[in-house]
């Protein structure tokens, strides 16, 4: 059997341009959710700039401010613990591209600030190592300076805007990351960790702390993977007819 084509790496530096772009644009627009809830929840507009500037990891910091929406000051030591429950999948991402992102020093200190869940999805869906740099750094600078720009245009919006979710921005990070997963669904195993990671995540999320939930799905990947659970087993090999007839 022939072996797979490698891809041409100017295409795929291309391709890592546009999946870069896509991302950013629908996970910006979700920044503008981010700073008009932020400002709903008590915090006012220079401090919900400063939480997308420096924390700048959109699942911890809607965990923040929801805590600090429900419990007020009282609740910020438990708002700081959800907000890290959330962002330590980080330290995972940063162990898995280290070897791709951190060549020079330079990068070593910048990396971990735009090491999140887009842009570590838009590096690993490619494969050659120069497109996967530049998904990287493409996916994640632009995401930072649209995110911190519409977070501002929402904390200054505020009220105006209403309820955020009626516009379907809450969807729309969820959506691009759908787009870049869905060419991966081709196997059993993966589709089989995806829905039991839904399932344990969409049951734990009423009862446990913001957080949790995420960190238990991912141990459902975790068990999967380690014990090669629901994987294709390769198909005995067949002798050639002339051995079966002898």
């Amino acid at each position: 059997m022939d072996a797979a084509p490698t891809p041409d790496p100017d295409v795929e530096v291309r391709r890592a341009w546009r999946d870069a772009l896509g991302v950013v644009l629908a996970t910006s627009a979700y920044g503008i959710s981010f700073g008009a809830l932020s400002v709903a929840s008590g915090l006012d507009v220079w401090q919900t700039c400063v939480l997308s500037l420096l924390m700048f990891t959109g699942g911890s910091q809607f965990a923040f401010v929801g805590v600090i929406g429900a419990g007020g000051l009282a609740a910020a030591p438990a708002a700081i613990a959800s907000s890290g429950l959330l962002g330590v999948r980080n330290v995972a991402y940063g162990l898995r591209m280290a070897p791709v992102v951190a060549t020079s020093r330079m990068r070593r200190v910048l990396a971990p600030h735009f090491t999140i869940d887009e842009s570590t999805a838009v590096s690993l869906a490619l494969t050659g190592v120069r497109a996967r740099t530049v998904g990287f750094w493409a996916t994640g600078i632009g995401i930072w300076i649209g995110w911190n720009l519409t977070t501002l245009a929402g904390a200054l919006l505020g009220d105006v805007l209403g309820d955020p979710k009626q516009y379907g921005l809450d969807a729309a990070a969820a959506a691009a990351f759908l787009a870049l997963l869905w060419p991966r669904l081709r196997r059993r195993q993966p589709i089989a960790v995806g829905v039991a990671a839904a399932v344990v995540a969409t049951l734990l999320t009423p009862v446990l702390m913001p957080g949790v939930p995420v960190l238990v799905a991912a141990v459902v990947a975790v068990v999967v993977g380690w014990l090669n659970l629901f994987a294709e087993r390769p198909a005995p090999a067949r002798l050639p007819e002339r051995q079966r007839e002898s």
